[in-house]
């Protein structure tokens, strides 16, 4: 018997893999010559600038120091590197030929002019969202860029995930096709703050837990996920930050990099901010509706009580450490950080974030604690004018894991972070392989 079911099992699967194949076929698109830049309106091309800013499109297609979208940035992701795509309009290596519909068909469906499926790691399922004139508009501003001829490198997927057609595997578990769909219930700022977030920025990309599979896990949207050895905390009420995140303090935060009551970027939101969303050419109005639309999700309003209270908690913890000499964990950080971490104003500085007040520390997890002191934040890793010199050299992972706990317990509430010296160590290995 076994025999007998072992063959139908084999031949069940040889029809269903031979199904999704014939379901994952897309015809070429035909080639075009490149539009002359002429043919696009200025009105259009402006608007797709805002848009490929709003969207931070340069961070996954433009390397460090390299051409802009000419392509080239690693996307790490649990099933290999993704490296982004050519995006000037250069025809060999680049999207010069494809026509609007050919680009149209990438955004929406995750298809390549050639017919080959995209990897997801190019957020078609959120661009999928976008209106038929911001398309055309993206596309206007993209033929328009100068030309810059690149390969970027293979992808490291390995056999046989990287087989193109499986994708559509994937899509039929997890993507769906259709344009944003405005709430009735709520204004219209709230609408289009939803829209840029969901679909052209495509916040829940680093905010939403993902399963094994790589899919959104819609059920549980903005709930935080890790990300390149980061944690991007949940946008939602169950953000651990002490003070909410209100719409004031998201706008000043999204503008700039840094918020007085919730501290400075890092990690790849730094991208987000400094190469998109702090850009003069994105309008304030268009931050402001993004606010809008978080603080909402956060039910901040709701949760606006007490913020003075917080704030002035908090700094009174702001110079602890100081002449605790006894303490060798204060004496610790009084000696590594508290130069640039002291506040005495009624109200932090940006530029020196009050850590009682900052995620790092009332996260579950100490990850962002670590790698902020692993790593430290360079001129261009964080808000401008703000840096922080990296600590793997000089701190051991001991040391770093009695910081780590003499901060949480003298700057939280929240229980101790469990065996810390050796998340220490781990990350510090991680992040030595990813240099």
């Amino acid at each position: 018997m076994i025999r007998p079911i072992s063959i139908a099992i084999l031949v069940a699967a040889c029809f269903l893999l031979a199904g999704l194949l014939l379901l994952a076929r897309r015809p070429a698109i035909a080639t075009i010559e490149r539009p002359v830049p002429e043919s696009f309106s200025a009105g259009s091309i402006a608007q797709g600038e805002v848009l490929a800013a709003a969207g931070h499109c340069a961070s996954c297609h433009t390397v460090p120091d390299g051409q802009p979208f000419a392509g080239g940035y690693g996307v790490h992701t649990p099933f290999g590197i993704i490296y982004g795509s050519n995006l000037t309009p250069d025809p060999k290596t680049g999207i010069g030929m494809w026509s609007l519909e050919a680009f149209e068909r990438a955004m929406r469906e995750g298809v390549s002019r050639d017919g080959s499926h995209l990897f997801p790691a190019f957020p078609y399922y959120a661009y999928t969202k976008l209106s038929e004139d911001d398309v055309k508009a993206l596309y206007a501003y993209l033929m328009t860029r100068p030309a810059v001829r690149a390969t970027a490198p293979a992808n490291t997927v390995p056999f046989p995930l990287k087989i193109r057609a499986f994708q559509e595997g994937w899509k039929l578990l997890f993507f769906r096709s259709g344009r944003y769909r405005t709430d009735p219930s709520k204004s219209d700022q709230w609408n289009r703050g939803a829209y840029l977030a969901e679909g052209v920025a495509d916040c829940s990309g680093c905010h939403t837990p993902r399963n094994f599979l790589g899919g959104e896990q819609t059920h549980n949207p903005y709930a935080g996920y890790e990300v390149d050895g980061w944690i991007a905390p949940a946008l939602t009420a169950v953000n651990p930050s002490p003070i909410p995140w209100t719409e004031e303090e998201l706008f000043t935060y999204l503008r700039t990099g840094a918020s007085p009551l919730h501290g400075a970027t890092a990690a790849t939101m730094t991208a987000v901010i400094r190469d998109g969303l702090a850009l003069a050419i994105v309008p304030d109005s268009d931050i402001r509706d993004i606010a809008v639309y978080i603080a909402d999700t956060d039910h901040a309003s709701a949760r606006g009580v007490g913020i003075e209270t917080t704030t002035r908690e908090a700094l009174a913890t702001s110079d602890l450490g100081i002449g605790q000499e006894h303490d060798p964990d204060a004496d610790l950080y009084a000696s590594a950080c508290i130069s640039c971490h002291y506040n005495s104003g009624p109200v932090p500085l940006s530029a020196r974030p009050e850590l009682a007040l900052n995620s790092a520390l009332t996260l579950p997890e100490p990850t962002n604690f670590i790698q902020a002191v692993l790593r430290g934040v360079g001129d261009r890793e964080g808000a401008p004018g703000l840096v922080m010199p990296e600590y793997a050299s000089s701190l051991s992972d001991a040391e770093i894991a009695h910081l780590g706990a003499y901060l949480r317990r003298t700057r939280t509430k929240y229980p101790a972070w469990t065996d810390l010296e050796s998340r220490v160590s781990a990350i510090r290995r991680e992040s030595a392989k990813s240099r």
